[in-house]
């Protein structure tokens, strides 16, 4: 059977636009733009997700240490282009276990992010910038990002995870992982690549796709 788009926001079934309005919509948040079914890691899933992407296609590069690139999701149409983009990742967490991470970026109010953060609203909401930065990473790519520092702030409460947000290439940038201490990975100051730039045909190591895409 094949899998049908989603609310962003909570992963809700929507219903497709009709006669009588243009809009996808969902019965808890009204009108939403699709999150479309999560695709597989490989060549054939990335290129899908770049080929309408409007925000950048965010992985970290290098992967940290026996870490795997673990599938991709999107959200927008036809008519809108990938207004949100999200990359997951799977390995070997620094403390115990296996350890997941999906790397978000999205137009505010789109709210993908925010749902795999566990939080209610489409954005991160007021103050969540009040104070110093928690972690920060690296963003590389053209000349014109190359060496910006993106600064983070942890978001959230759920414990069994770790979710942190700022700002980059004017989207929100989230990152969340599973389980909660593998948030330390992002002490690494991790170094991002937007996949959509030209140079940028990595030889990214693919894994099983990881159910957090969905979960």
């Amino acid at each position: 059977m094949r899998a049908e788009p989603t609310c962003p926001r909570c992963g809700g079934p929507v219903s497709a636009p009709n006669l009588w309005s243009s809009d996808w919509s969902c019965g808890v948040h009204g009108a939403v733009l699709p999150k479309q079914p999560s695709r597989r890691a490989g060549p054939e899933g990335l290129a899908a997700v770049l080929q309408d992407a409007r925000v950048p296609v965010w992985t970290p590069w290098p992967l940290p240490s026996a870490w795997l690139v673990t599938g991709f999701a999107s959200v927008g149409d036809e008519r809108s282009g990938g207004r949100a983009a999200a990359v997951a990742a799977s390995g070997p967490g620094l403390l115990r276990g296996p350890a997941d991470m999906v790397l978000i970026a999205e137009e505010p109010g789109i709210g993908l992010g925010a749902h795999y953060a566990g939080l209610a609203g489409p954005d991160p909401g007021t103050g969540f910038n009040g104070g110093p930065p928690h972690v920060k990473l690296e963003v590389g790519g053209p000349a014109a990002t190359c060496g910006q520092t993106v600064p983070m702030w942890a978001v959230g409460d759920r414990p069994d995870r770790a979710a942190y947000v700022g700002e980059a290439m004017g989207n929100w940038l989230w990152a969340v992982l599973w389980p909660a201490d593998a948030g330390v990975l992002m002490l690494e100051r991790l170094t991002l690549l937007d996949l959509r730039e030209p140079g940028m045909e990595l030889d990214l190591p693919y894994g099983a796709l990881s159910p957090r895409l969905d979960g």
